[in-house]
């Protein structure tokens, strides 16, 4: 019996970044980005997303201001499969995507962040293959704010092997949960009821 191999050709990063440019300059309905050799399409948000995200930028801004929280930020997540993502925030040191570009290092970001959307690819993208590719880039935490479940989600301890995080805590909305160090923030998560459907 002969094996096949499988000759499916694969996109290289350079002609991702390519198509992911020409995209962004002809239409502002989508986002692309390219997770574990697969290229996803991702919605432009909600007013509810964005009230959350500015939630977020609210509270960091109090209690961490030498953070900032960067809203759509580009990420090369190289360790895992070459990969582009873009979170929907991540907490970084202010300047730490100065003279970046699109797509930034992920070596000073803390934490990311995911808020569901309602569309058919959030299941996959958000809460399945997002989390394995941050920790795969050594982002010490990951915060998924999931709208369908009303939860939510922080992942943190990434896997020296790039096997995903360690630990996960998950709460209802409404429920106080603490952001871990080098974050170091605790969220009252009340308000995120304001902005389900």
């Amino acid at each position: 019996m002969t094996v096949m191999a499988d000759r499916t050709p694969q996109m290289g990063v350079d002609e991702f970044e390519r198509i992911a440019a020409f995209a962004a300059a002809e239409t502002d309905t989508v986002r692309f980005e390219f997770i574990d050799g697969r290229v996803g399409v991702k919605g432009v948000p909600d007013g509810d997303h964005g009230e959350i995200l500015l939630w977020l930028q609210t509270v960091c801004m109090q209690h961490r201001p030498d953070l900032g929280l960067y809203v759509e930020q580009g990420l090369r997540v190289e360790t895992y499969r070459k990969g582009r993502a873009r979170p929907d925030g991540c907490f970084a040191p202010r300047g730490s995507f100065s003279g970046q570009g699109e797509w930034g290092d992920p070596s000073g970001v803390l934490m990311t962040v995911e808020v569901t959307s309602f569309d058919s690819d959030t299941n996959d993208r958000d809460r399945k293959e997002k989390p394995p590719a941050y920790a795969g880039a050594g982002i010490p935490a990951h915060l998924l704010v999931d709208r369908d479940a009303c939860t939510v989600t922080v992942y943190s301890d990434p896997r020296p092997d790039g096997g995903g995080y360690r630990e996960t805590h998950t709460v209802a909305f409404g429920v106080r949960v603490r952001l871990p160090d080098p974050v170091g923030i605790e969220l009252d998560t009340e308000e995120l009821k304001n902005y389900v459907r």
